[in-house]
């Protein structure tokens, strides 16, 4: 539920009006296997994501490109793995309430998929100015 969600106030918020995102729930283990396989990191991690097709902008601080849904009309943005351990985890160290803690970081997750990254600083401040605006329409607080 938490997942349905989470992704479908990104998606909305984006004004996407469907798309389709699978989800895996796992445990450390199995995410620091995803995490060492796809990022070279042999660690675990909270959430990762795979797009199904790179949206993202080439000019820092920009919009990414909007997605394109298939011939036959459907719009499928790719993968989302996220982990109970570290979630749990991070979400006791830093004193936030469990479901709100995975909601944040699916919508991390659903915006990656969309395009949006935090590896140069404007697109860091567009992509967390996202996330406190999609999480406000859930009730949630700034996470930052």
């Amino acid at each position: 539920m938490l997942a349905q969600t989470a992704i479908a106030a990104t998606v909305e918020h984006q004004d996407i009006p469907e798309a389709s995102v699978s989800v895996l729930a796992c445990d450390d283990t199995r995410i620091a296997a995803l995490n060492a396989d796809f990022r070279g990191k042999q660690m675990p991690t909270n959430v990762l994501s795979w797009p199904e097709e790179d949206l993202g902008s080439e000019e820092a601080g920009a919009a990414p490109h909007p997605p394109v849904p298939d011939p036959g009309g459907t719009l499928s943005l790719g993968d989302i793995a996220i982990a109970y351990d570290t979630c749990a985890r991070e979400s006791a160290e830093q004193g936030k309430p469990f479901d709100a803690h995975v909601t944040h970081l699916l919508v991390h997750g659903t915006l990656h998929l969309l395009g949006y990254d935090h590896i140069r600083d404007l697109d860091a401040t567009r992509m967390e100015a996202l996330e406190v605006e999609i999480l406000g329409k859930l009730g949630l607080p700034d996470p930052y």
